[in-house]
């Protein structure tokens, strides 16, 4: 069988997303889930870039084990050595140079000539292997490059040492016959390229990432760059499990070609990079959408109750789609809950296990039934989030048609109740401007959210919310089955990360 390297850049490439701000101890957790789904190579950061992405890439290469752990670099030695030093801990580094080779590119951002660009290009990766003994190279823009260039360059680099020539359509401008049309290419023109692994890194700006990625594979392309759910600059990346997906799905093109990636993590894993940037997923994404399995046409529901393969090309098991089936109610114990939570992928402490019981029990009061996701959406509250700087203690609000919304919080901070009342457009406001006057921060509230966990009108809502204070903007969430509680939450929940950072 011929393995296809999953490099999965969502820490890197798809933070640099509009809007995706993730701390150091979110990137952790991430890194960790996309270890255990059997990532291949982890682009954890881009060291150079803030002292923060620096100590980041630098925790990932010292707690996860497995994956290659890679830093982006651009062509200068003080890049480079910033890589360095972010993956030095990490049991198989990697550092991963990029330069553009288009003539747009050479002209205009780089103002520099072919020569000259050959030049950076060789001795950027002959240093990167002094200190790395894997070393990858994108010729940035390269799907606007001139081919010939492009070979010289490529055999340029392996020859001083570079073990993965990655080939991006840096625009998302190409087409998936142009593109394997490229792939071949390059195979066929550049003499030691038996000695790199060629990979792909596409964006999605014509909707042909992934498509394009497909088609490199086809033509010989070993590894694939690419992202949880897609998310990236402008468009995005090519969306990770839409790709494994299809190779493991379409056997017969892909005919002796597999990943390593264990596929029943594909939807905790989704969910967890979704929650944790803010980014909601559409629910007709392909693969990790709300509505991916689900059917309302009476004659598709027939069909699937008959047998499920007539509308199902995929089982909803394989990706690890959990359904909304009833699990748990107020009579259930923490026997039950615990056990629930283990077969949902959740392995909690003791005094991790109290406070989602806690939970819980208060959740099981408001509605009869408890579904799977209700669970997901508790832990991910709870456990996931930072340590506490202000706590809810208990809020009431006043709001109708003809009277002005008014709010009156109780926060709790080192043991001591904190009280404030504030008006405001709505009762959420007023809420988050109480908050605001106990706090004593000037925030900013640049999105907010708001989506229904389950179904049901007694269902969990969630809210997402994103906030700017003291110059950082973080992402937030909460979750209750009062949507005023669940703003309030996540409102809390965004001032002490930022208290954090």
């Amino acid at each position: 069988m011929d393995k296809i390297i999953i490099f999965d850049t969502t820490l890197r490439d798809g933070e640099q997303a509009p809007g995706a701000s993730l701390n150091p101890t979110e990137k952790l957790e991430i890194a960790y889930a996309l270890a255990e789904m059997g990532i291949d190579v982890i682009e954890a950061g881009f060291p150079v870039s803030s002292p923060g992405d620096l100590e980041s890439v630098k925790q990932i290469a010292k707690g996860i084990k497995g994956p290659v752990i890679c830093a982006l670099s651009r062509a200068i030695k003080l890049d480079i050595d910033a890589a360095a030093e972010g993956v030095k801990p990490a049991k198989r580094p990697r550092i991963h140079v990029f330069l553009a080779t288009s003539k747009i590119h050479m002209q205009y951002k780089l103002k520099k000539a072919e020569d000259e660009i050959m030049r950076l290009a060789t001795e950027s990766v002959r240093y990167a292997r002094k200190l790395c003994p894997d070393v990858e190279f994108s010729p940035e823009d390269a799907t606007r490059s001139d081919n010939e260039f492009l070979y010289r360059i490529i055999e340029a680099v392996i020859k001083e040492g570079a073990t993965t020539v990655n080939i991006p359509d840096t625009v998302g401008y190409t087409q998936p016959e142009e593109y394997g049309i490229l792939i071949r290419g390059i195979r066929e023109n550049v003499p030691n390229i038996d000695k790199a692994i060629i990979s792909t890194h596409c964006h999605n700006d014509l909707g042909m990432a992934v498509a394009n990625s497909l088609e490199a594979i086809r033509n010989g392309a070993r590894q694939v760059e690419c992202t949880i759910n897609g998310i990236g600059e402008r468009a995005g990346n090519a969306s990770m499990e839409e790709i494994v997906m299809n190779i493991k799905t379409r056997k017969d093109i892909f005919k002796g070609i597999q990943t390593n990636i264990d596929t029943r993590h594909i939807y905790k894993v989704s969910r967890l990079v979704s929650k944790l940037t803010g980014f909601v997923i559409a629910p007709n994404k392909a693969i990790v959408g709300g509505n991916a399995f689900r059917h309302e046409s009476g004659i598709h529901q027939d069909g699937v109750l008959k047998e499920r393969s007539t509308y199902e090309i995929i089982k909803p098991e394989d990706v690890g789609f959990m359904g909304t089936g009833i699990v748990l109610g107020k009579h259930s114990g923490r026997h039950a809950l615990a056990e629930r939570l283990k077969e949902l992928g959740f392995i909690l402490n003791a005094k991790q296990l109290e406070k989602v019981a806690t939970r819980f029990k208060d959740l099981a009061d408001k509605k009869k039934n408890i579904f799977d996701d209700d669970l997901v959406s508790i832990v991910e509250d709870e456990i996931k989030a930072i340590k506490p700087v202000w706590s809810l203690e208990d809020f009431q609000i006043t709001s109708g048609t003809k009277i002005r919304p008014m709010a009156s919080v109780n926060l709790r901070y080192r043991n001591k109740l904190y009280s404030a009342s504030s008006s405001g457009d709505g009762p959420v406001d007023a809420c988050f401007k109480a908050i605001d006057k106990i706090t004593g921060t000037r925030a900013e509230l640049q999105d907010y959210r708001i989506e229904a966990v389950t179904k049901g009108k007694d269902a969990l809502g969630e809210v997402s919310l994103k906030l700017k204070a003291k110059g950082k903007v973080v992402t937030a969430r909460g979750s209750s089955t009062d949507i005023i509680e669940s703003s309030v939450r996540a409102y809390i929940n965004a001032l002490n990360k930022i208290e954090s950072l």
